[in-house]
């Protein structure tokens, strides 16, 4: 496998292409600079990562490959009224195999032609997981609150929350978490530079250690 050496403007400059051509014709016609403008380096980066991963769980998939840690560029448009059949935008993910992704928490770095981010949590939890996460923060707040403590530097909590709230009684940092409906932990950066140098890597790998104790808890519910 390839090094992880930054992905290239030609990256960038495809998906904002994509975005305005969304067609089979004009994709077909780029094909090329997709393979090796994103898939390639893609791959290269998760192989790079794969072993610090597996130090923070080593049930996660870390297989290189599009639908085990490399985002579909195709569209399900089944039952979506956008009709177009490929994303503007492209993610690599870290998770435990055979498991929904929805439900599973996850990490992920994305990119579009407008910015990245990256971080952990669920795509969309099940009311089930986020019973368990709350009756674990109402069991250990001062724990949970531990684990938590050098996250929220850095990372957003993002993620719909209940429009009655719950988790009244509780102190305001710990009812943020309990009236979400699910949740993510995410650094939205614009920094456009940072993508096209080795060291992107490095800023996924210190990310993503920071994140694993509050992973360690999600899978622990599970």
């Amino acid at each position: 496998m390839t090094t992880f050496t930054g992905l290239t403007p030609d990256a960038l400059d495809f998906l904002q292409l994509l975005s305005r051509n969304n067609s089979k014709e004009w994709f077909s016609a780029n094909r090329e600079t997709y393979d090796w403008g994103i898939v390639s380096p893609l791959r290269a980066l998760v192989a790079t990562l794969a072993p610090d991963m597996r130090l923070i769980d080593d049930r996660l998939e870390v297989r290189p490959a599009v639908g085990k840690t490399l985002s579909r560029i195709h569209r399900d448009t089944r039952f979506s009224h956008d009709k177009s059949p490929y994303r503007s935008n492209v993610w690599i993910y870290f998770k435990r195999p055979r498991k929904t992704l929805s439900d599973s928490p996850t990490f992920f770095f994305e990119i579009s032609y407008g910015g990245w981010r990256y971080g952990m949590g669920y795509y969309s939890a099940s009311h089930n997981t986020m019973a368990r996460f709350r009756d674990y923060i109402a069991d250990n707040p001062r724990s949970f609150l531990r684990t938590v403590a050098d996250i929220r530097c850095g990372f957003a909590l993002v993620g719909e929350s209940y429009k009655r709230p719950r988790g009244q009684a509780l102190p305001p940092e710990l009812a943020d978490w309990y009236n979400k409906k699910t949740f993510a932990l995410i650094d939205e950066r614009q920094d456009m530079a940072s993508l096209y140098t080795a060291e992107l890597a490095d800023i996924l790998r210190d990310g993503f250690r920071r994140l694993a104790p509050l992973y360690q808890v999600l899978t622990r519910l599970e």
